[in-house]
């Protein structure tokens, strides 16, 4: 079965070309010979064989591995791109112009997949430069791994290990080395590295239907770059499974492909081959480099992880090993100016993974968690018999919750809120009573750790906010005015970042009033206990009207008018319901 895939692409005939053409518009170091579409050639702009001075290095084959070929031309690696027809070997003359173009005194060095078609054009192409008086060598790369080793002349396929040797050999080049020198290198970095594939889907060529040939559940081992079948289709496996499986068949010491040991040091190269996202690729690199490590004894010393050699849009990867000592490593490290190799991966690592930083405030006292001071002060007492109050008033509440936004949300508001109170009831054993902004942002932390969801981050950045406040502007006892402060300041956090206001029919409608009462009735010089007994009715009041609101915030706010106007917002009526509770949990401490 075949089906019709959607590219973006005008016509088939012309992809190469107007890939070429948006490269070097994109990368000003690149231009392309004028010759079109017969020669396509992609070169280094700051080059011309009447002045270079070093070895020039060219590559090329088939198009359809972007960015490869074209996509590793720059100071430092290559020095041009011969770019064949889809799949297609370029023909002689386009290898010979870009070999005229580029090669100076020093001569160039051809580095040649190990296919066919390859070998013959640029081998045709090398001879005939060299009757023009060109110097010219040429290495073969075959790093497939994936199939016993071949009978006859064919060889082992040429796949992504011949990106690493593009650098070997352009940094080589670029440090003025001579060009049997040159070669030497490149030679010997393409015999101690090797490669295999796995696909999960083919690839499309353009102006063509895709194939199924895989099948659903399916994936291939050992492909080639071209589309070609690959060693065995199996069942798709755990990506664990199958990196364990590419790295015993590149290493196996039965084939002996690649002259790794135990106790080497080696570089990895994760390739995606088109049509992986980036995440699975990394996924792939994550799971190498400890099984590299453990099962097969080697030390990683680089990893490279993207796309290098592509194979159109196909989904899958391969890996190639390279082995790895102090000359292959320099020539990896050394700067290029190619748009496509990864700068950002030389040098030795780091340790992978650091301890999370922990805050200023707690590191700065002890490493010991806060405990529960052994002797509260009054401070202590009125703050545990609020806090106890006002979770367990929630705890109380959570069916009514949960059925108020069943109508009107996703139904958890009840439950959501639950787990944040019993997590502050278990936490309180801890909380360091006697100072009241350092116990707020415990009840934060509490929140944060318990609650999950819009309900959780809104009470964090509540709690954090005035512990913020107060630990600014307190310094021994909280007065009551700072306490007004702290939640003015905390429901400005709570509205900066959640984006509500008063009439948005959210936790704020309570809030609200019940801060601006608390500060009119404190400055008119009400008894503190009064104002907060007065400021929490006020919240209440606030949570009831929400009825009459059209939400303008979270999940309500696509719910109808109709349905709003027969239940309260469960977050406001949550607001109230704790903030009331502390407040008569404060008042019944003063009258006994």
């Amino acid at each position: 079965m075949a089906f019709p895939t959607k590219k973006l692409i005008d016509d088939p005939n012309d992809v190469v070309t107007e890939f070429i053409e948006g490269l070097v518009e994109t990368y000003p170091g690149l231009q392309y010979l004028d010759g079109f579409p017969q020669v396509k050639v992609v070169l280094r702009a700051d080059v011309s064989a009447a002045t270079y001075d070093k070895v020039a290095v060219i590559s090329g084959g088939g198009s359809g591995h972007e960015p490869a070929h074209a996509g590793f031309v720059g100071e430092g690696m290559l020095t041009a791109a011969i770019c064949g027809d889809i799949f297609s070997s370029p023909p002689v003359d386009s290898i010979l112009a870009g070999i005229r173009a580029v090669t100076g005194p020093k001569g160039c060095l051809l580095i040649v997949k190990n296919y066919t078609g390859d070998r013959l054009n640029f081998g045709l192409a090398a001879e005939l430069a060299k009757s023009e008086g060109y110097k010219v060598e040429t290495v073969i790369v075959g790093d497939d791994c994936a199939l016993p080793p071949p009978r006859g002349i064919a060889g082992r396929r040429g796949l992504a290990g011949t990106i690493l040797v593009h650098k070997v050999a352009g940094a080589a080049a670029a440090g003025g080395l001579s060009l049997n020198d040159v070669a030497a290198e490149a030679k010997h970095a393409s015999e101690i590295v090797g490669t295999m594939g796995v696909a999960l889907s083919v690839c499309t060529i353009p102006g063509q239907v895709a194939s199924d040939r895989l099948g659903p559940g399916k994936m291939e081992l050992g492909l080639g770059i071209h589309g070609e079948p690959g060693a065995a289709v199996v069942d798709i496996q755990p990506v664990n499974v199958v990196v364990s499986h590419v790295l015993q068949q590149i290493l196996s010491t039965e084939t002996n492909f690649v002259p790794i040991t135990r106790g080497e040091r080696v570089v990895l190269m994760v390739n995606g081959l088109g049509g992986s996202p980036t995440m699975e690729l990394m996924i792939t690199a994550g799971k190498a480099v400890p099984k590299l490590q453990l099962e097969h004894g080697l030390a990683v010393d680089r990893v490279y992880t993207g796309s290098f050699m592509t194979s159109l849009d196909m989904a899958g990867f391969s890996i190639s090993i390279m082995k790895a000592d102090p000359a292959i490593l320099q020539r990896l490290d050394a700067p290029t100016k190619a748009p496509y190799w990864p700068v950002a991966a030389d040098g030795n690592h780091p340790p992978a993974k650091i301890p999370v930083p922990i805050s200023g405030s707690r590191s700065a006292k002890t490493d010991e968690p806060q405990s529960k001071p052994q002797q509260l002060n009054e401070q202590g007492q009125i703050l545990e018999i609020a806090i106890e109050a006002a979770a367990n008033a929630i705890i109380n509440l959570k069916d009514n919750l949960n059925e108020w936004d069943g109508k009107v949300g996703d139904g958890d508001c009840g439950s959501t809120m639950s787990r944040g109170a019993k997590a502050i009831l278990e936490d309180i054993k801890n909380y360091p009573l006697n100072d009241a902004a350092d116990t707020l942002g415990e009840i934060g932390s509490s929140i944060g750790r318990s609650m999950g969801g819009t309900s959780g981050i809104i009470y964090t950045i509540f709690f954090k906010a005035a512990h913020s406040h107060l630990k600014a502007s307190s310094h021994s006892g909280v007065t009551s005015k700072q306490w007004a402060e702290a939640l003015k300041a905390s429901i400005a956090a709570v509205s900066k970042y959640g984006g509500a206001s008063a009439g948005y029919r959210t936790l704020l409608d309570a809030l609200i009033p019940a801060s601006l009462v608390l500060e009119e009735k404190l400055n008119s010089g009400d008894d503190p206990c009064t104002a907060f007994i007065l400021s929490s009715e006020a919240a209440l009041a606030g949570a009831q009207s929400t009825v009459d609101m059209q939400a303008q915030a979270g999940r309500s706010t696509y719910i109808s008018g109709e349905i709003l106007s027969t239940v309260p917002d469960p977050g406001a009526m949550a607001a109230a319901t704790w903030f009331r509770a502390a407040a008569l949990a404060v008042k019944a401490k003063y009258e006994s």
